[in-house]
């Protein structure tokens, strides 16, 4: 008599009904691209707070001010020179409107997105 022999193999149906079994399922691109958003929207937040800080005239001897300023001047850096800053000369502050701020915020957000973009397509996802 020959013997029958069954193979069981399991796959995974994600959320969006595709099957992930191979060593890169959806899953792990799925966490990669979380933490893309997250990196960059840490970024972004950083990037924010130095354009208000900034355009309110902040303390620059403050402690807070100059962590702001220092961990996101090098993000800021290759944006300098494209447009002039406004200056507004108040009696205790000045006030600074930093356009290289407001194109680093669009440039990374856009840099965010097309990585995002394309760890979908290296998914398989739509």
């Amino acid at each position: 008599m020959s013997e029958i022999i069954r193979e069981k193999t399991t796959t995974r149906e994600t959320d969006d009904g595709q099957v992930g079994n191979g060593p890169m399922s959806l899953g792990v691109f799925r966490t990669v691209e979380y933490l893309v958003n997250f990196l960059f929207g840490v970024l972004e937040a950083l990037l924010l707070f130095r354009l208000v800080l900034r355009f309110a005239g902040a303390n620059a001897g403050s402690g807070f001010v100059r962590f702001i300023y220092g961990v996101t001047a090098q993000f800021v850096t290759p944006f300098e020179g494209i447009f002039r800053s406004w200056l507004n000369r108040g009696v205790e502050t000045t006030s600074v409107l930093e356009p290289a701020t407001i194109v680093a915020i669009f440039v990374y957000a856009v840099v965010a997105w097309g990585i995002v973009r394309l760890i979908r397509i290296l998914a398989g996802g739509r």
